[in-house]
């Protein structure tokens, strides 16, 4: 049992721009030195191993610097079965990708688009249709980045290491299906999958962390037209697919993920966790990492009030933000880890972060500079945390 609070984090990290000189050519397919951008992955991987230990991270991880795409655009180039197309006139504008968010914010989402993201490869991203059966050929680069993440661990003093993975719905929320006979099929042929590359990471005894934010954020787009009931249906086939995907995956290796996405803009619509907490814990982890810093999800910590918390299992809550470069104070972050280690346990909470503070190698939710910042305030606004609940 540990007698202090832990403390992690959700995955992604800001990129250095002498790896993002090698992330760029790669997108752009250009031909880079392989011996050298390995090198250079590997230095960069070991470096910030050692700086989140050095911040006072307990649980680490490679900061998803060996993946080219994002938090799940990565998994393109690990599974077989889909083909890329040119996006069909309007499909990007269809309700079920803006959502009501982005409909009555159109204008602040132009805006903040170009000014938060202008790296970002929309314009290169095409539509993803399934045309063949999908199987999993990526063991050689998931092998890799467990290769790398050991070597680093094996020089830092730290608790443990996890590695992020995207979970069947998050994988695929909106690509097309021309092969498989249902969405079900469709689905649990991605979670078969998915399971090679999830029990390959527990076997190396690492945590797997299964990331899935379009399990909350899909809801703004299903309700309205739609029903809470046929938001229910829809995430409902999605969780079934991920516990089957978890097959083989002991519990205490792994977490969950689950947030109303990285951007800093309004949320408005997001779904509220009092309605999806039964969600949540039907996911046969050994931990639950959920928002719960950011002004429209922090007074949630209150569900815990009435919602138990399942033996043996932890409650990994945000306690700083990723989407603001406002730096918590300790005295914040600590009060936000004792009123929920009163609630379910102290041994049973480890401080997090909302989400990654980069949801792809080239759009960055903070600065660097303040990125490490707040990870030193959420070290010790746990440590503080500690002073009172093991006096």
């Amino acid at each position: 049992m540990p007698d202090r609070i832990l403390t992690t984090h959700t995955g992604s990290l800001v990129r250095p721009e002498t790896l993002l000189v090698y992330l760029r050519a790669i997108r752009d397919g250009v031909d880079v030195d392989v011996d050298a951008y390995q090198k250079t992955l590997q230095h960069h991987v070991n470096d910030v191993v050692l700086r989140q230990a050095a911040a006072g991270i307990d649980i680490v991880n490679d900061g998803e610097y060996g993946n080219t795409h994002s938090w799940w655009g990565y998994i393109r180039e690990r599974l077989t079965g889909f083909t890329e197309r040119p996006w069909p006139k309007g499909v990007r504008d269809e309700p079920e990708r803006r959502g009501r968010d982005r409909t009555e914010f159109a204008a602040f989402y132009e805006e903040y688009n170009r000014q938060a993201m202008p790296e970002a490869p929309v314009a290169r991203d095409g539509q993803w249709v399934c045309t063949g059966p999908v199987e999993y050929v990526g063991f050689d680069a998931l092998q890799a980045n467990i290769d790398r993440l050991k070597a680093a661990t094996q020089s830092a003093d730290i608790q443990g290491a996890f590695m992020p993975v995207v979970t069947p719905g998050s994988a695929v929320p909106f690509r097309r299906d021309e092969f498989y006979a249902t969405e079900e099929d469709y689905i649990f042929a991605i979670a078969d999958a998915m399971n090679k590359e999830y029990r390959a990471i527990a076997d190396a005894g690492l945590i797997v962390q299964v990331d899935d934010a379009f399990m909350a954020t899909m809801y703004d787009s299903v309700v309205p037209p739609g029903t809470f009931a046929d938001y229910l249906a829809w995430a409902e086939v999605r969780l079934e697919a991920l516990r089957r995907a978890l097959a083989g995956v002991p519990p205490e290796s792994s977490r969950y993920h689950l947030c109303w996405g990285s951007w800093n803009g309004p949320h408005l619509y997001d779904v509220e966790l009092k309605d999806i907490v039964g969600l949540l814990l039907q996911v046969p982890v050994g931990g639950y990492a959920i928002e719960q810093a950011n002004p429209r999800h922090e007074h949630e910590w209150r569900v815990w009030e009435d919602t138990k918390l399942p033996d043996g299992k932890v409650l990994i809550p945000g306690v700083i933000s990723h989407a603001t470069n406002v730096v918590e104070h300790p005295q914040l972050v600590r009060e936000r880890i004792v009123r929920l280690a009163r609630l379910v346990g102290r041994e049973r909470v480890i401080a997090g972060v909302d989400c990654g503070f980069a949801q792809h190698p080239f759009i960055r939710r903070t600065h660097p500079l303040v990125m490490w910042a707040k990870l030193r305030s959420l070290a010790e606004g746990a440590r503080l945390a500690s002073q009172d609940l093991w006096p």
